[in-house]
């Protein structure tokens, strides 16, 4: 499979909605609640939250496109740290990294994370952070292949359901 990335504008604030939505059913709709899944997706993959991300000059919104055509299949937010705990003025959050699941195994989450880490450093940041799901062991793996190291751990709310989730760190 042939995809492109590029940075996201304001532009791409509804077709992101659209593959956050997706991606995060897709990724969890056989281990969460469906009304947490709605609630939280009504409220965190909006068009509005897009389009905001995408104006905000301290936050990085990537988007992976498929070749030809130009559909969304993943996409990556960079945004200031958001953790119950004190981070170093140096770090980024990686708040968001998801591609559909029939991209799985064509390197394109590598790829995205490498992007993310050039981003990263292209603001001058030397530390990346992220939270995932406390069950989500393939993500896990993902990001322990990709250096990440567990830091800590907090708590994530998806619709009303509070999970305890590991949070990660890796060096840019």
């Amino acid at each position: 499979m042939r995809w492109r990335m590029r940075r996201a504008g304001s532009d791409d604030a509804s077709a992101l909605s659209l593959v956050a939505s997706a991606t995060f059913l897709e990724t969890y709709a056989t281990v969460l609640e469906g009304a947490d899944l709605v609630a939280h997706c009504l409220k965190n993959t909006t068009t509005d939250v897009f389009a905001r991300w995408t104006t905000d000059p301290a936050t990085i919104v990537t988007i992976a496109e498929h070749e030809p055509g130009h559909a969304p299949i993943g996409y990556t937010v960079l945004t200031a740290p958001d953790f119950p705990f004190e981070t170093r003025p140096s770090d980024i959050e990686l708040r968001r990294i998801y591609i559909l699941s029939q991209m799985h195994g064509t390197g394109l989450g590598a790829a995205l994370m490498a992007r993310a880490r050039e981003d990263a450093a292209a603001f001058q940041r030397e530390r990346i952070l992220l939270g995932v799901y406390e069950h989500n062991y393939r993500a896990h793996a993902f990001y322990e292949r990709q250096g990440f190291t567990r830091i800590g751990a907090r708590q994530f709310m998806v619709g009303t359901t509070t999970h305890n989730d590991p949070v990660y760190a890796r060096d840019v």
